[in-house]
């Protein structure tokens, strides 16, 4: 089948990104998939907060709508960097589509750009909650006596409920011990949760993920809303892969099933499988092409045309 292109903006607002783990399910997988839903505890469930900084001075209103997930244009200079994540109410029992989150940041040498839009724009959350974005890593640049750590400005925006304003670092800075805002460990402008580590994948990108948890009214998470009542991947082995995948699935209902492998720019990679199937356990190799490049990939799971699961997967 001739491989189709696919918008990035649409499939990154279909995914799921990293929802499930990927382990090994008994027999009771077919008489509750309830269990199988990605939750967060309430004692692991730490909010969301305001940055010492608040929005900083370079904070610049109506920024344009972020296209194709790209912040940055591919020609921006510096390290570039993908930051994904979810956001949730205060409970983390309901996550909240359709969330604005206003992105803006230095550029590579530190400097921001206070006349145009460059490394400014919007995005909203998708239907499941999820945002995500690449940019390049924003450089130091000098305040008082010393260095701002490297960060990103976020303004994030539930529907009907006030913003919250703050700024995300990374590990491993050497600014962040010598900085105000971003060495507070305790009370309101608690830094410690905004401190997130960014991990090379095999094209040089660095990933990061960030879960906001913020004040707000969205949907409540349970097999329902994930559609994990129809299907689920819950195996790929091994990952990260060299030459073949072994991908397990399960089919809880007769439906038409589809699976496909798109890459991190959203492309179809491949049609691996469509056809009706009866609720049961499935498994698939897939032995990918000579020319297919290192990478992340994202496999997908569509019954009777509705996409229900993904799971992330490297090709080394």
């Amino acid at each position: 089948m001739k491989n189709k292109k696919v918008n990035r903006r649409f499939f990154f607002k279909k995914t799921t990104l990293s929802l499930i783990a990927t382990s090994i399910f008994s027999n009771k997988l077919f008489s509750s998939s309830k269990s199988l839903i990605f939750n967060k505890e309430k004692n692991n469930c730490p909010k969301s907060t305001e940055d010492l900084y608040g929005q900083g001075p370079f904070y610049t209103t109506n920024s344009p709508m972020i296209q194709n997930n790209q912040l940055a244009s591919s020609n921006e200079v510096g390290q570039r960097i993908i930051i994904s994540g979810r956001v949730y109410n205060l409970d983390c029992n309901e996550f909240l589509p359709n969330t604005e989150i206003d992105i803006w940041h230095a550029n590579n040498e530190g400097e921001y750009d206070n006349v145009g839009f460059n490394l400014r724009g919007r995005t909203l959350t998708n239907s499941q909650g999820f945002y995500i974005f690449e940019t390049v890593k924003p450089g130091f640049y000098l305040n008082g006596n010393t260095n701002r750590p490297s960060h990103i400005h976020f303004k994030i925006t539930p529907p009907g409920f006030p913003p919250l304003i703050t700024q995300l670092y990374f590990q491993s800075d050497p600014y962040i011990s010598s900085d105000a805002a971003a060495s507070v460990t305790s009370g309101t402008f608690d830094a410690t949760n905004r401190i997130i580590p960014l991990v090379q994948n095999s094209n040089g990108i660095l990933e990061g993920n960030w879960d906001i948890v913020i004040n707000g009214a969205g949907t409540t998470i349970d097999t329902e809303n994930l559609y994990l009542d129809k299907g689920i991947l819950y195996r790929a082995n091994p990952n990260p892969f060299i030459n073949f995948l072994e991908i397990n699935y399960a089919i809880f209902k007769s439906s038409d099933v589809k699976i496909q492998i798109f890459d991190l720019e959203g492309k179809l990679v491949e049609l691996l499988q469509q056809k009706k199937l009866q609720p049961n356990k499935y498994k698939l190799i897939w032995n990918p092409k000579n020319n297919i490049k290192s990478g992340h990939y994202f496999i997908c799971l569509s019954i009777n045309d509705l996409q229900v699961h993904y799971i992330k997967v490297i090709k080394n």
